[in-house]
Order: C-alpha cells, then structure tokens, then sequence
C-alpha cells in the first residue's frame, strides 16, 4: 500500500487539554481507525527554539517524544484536518511510503 509515514515530535510534558500530546494523538489516530501508532521517547534533543530537551534521572517532563504512524493519504488528510480543528501546532515529517505486512505463516 502507497501512503506516509507520519513523524509527530514534541515533549513528554507537552498537553492538550489536560491529557500528553503524544498520548491523546495515539488515542485519536485509534479513534480514526489507524491500524498502529509508535511512541518513541528519546534521551535528548533540540527544537526551533535551540532549546535542549532532555530526559533527567529525577525529570522526564522535557523528554523529547516522537509519535509515528503509517497512514494511507486519506488517513493523513484526516489526521492534519483532526489538528487544525484542534487548533494543535506541532512539528511533523511526512515522508511518502510503501507500507504492509509480509506474508509470513
């Protein structure tokens, strides 16, 4: 199947509502019927502003986190349309992709 990988990266402590980012984002794609999302917490990184984020041994509230989906091009456009209406801004990569399941028994 033809569609993207879609890259979401914010930080752990970063809310909507009062819910994580990264965990209301995994629950909707769920929602939208998404077959799979990946949350991948990392050691450190930096964002637009230069600032580092890191992941402390006593804090992980500035722990960078990046959300992964294999989507189809409506998926994408249902999920980029889910966080306008949300009014949510976050960094992203789209990438175009070949996607699905090996034949395996």
């Amino acid at each position: 199947m033809q569609g993207f990988q879609l890259s979401f990266f914010t930080a752990q402590d970063r809310k909507h509502g009062k819910q994580p980012l990264a965990e209301w984002l995994v629950q909707e794609a769920r929602k939208l019927g998404i077959g799979g999302a990946t949350v991948i917490a990392a050691s450190e990184g930096f964002g637009h502003d230069g600032k580092l984020h890191s992941a402390h041994f006593v804090e992980l509230a500035d722990q960078p986190v990046e959300i992964t989906l294999a989507v189809s091009t409506e998926d994408a456009e249902r999920i980029f349309a889910l966080l306008a209406a949300e009014k949510i801004r976050v960094f992203y990569v789209k990438t175009p992709i070949e996607f699905g399941m090996t034949s395996g028994n």
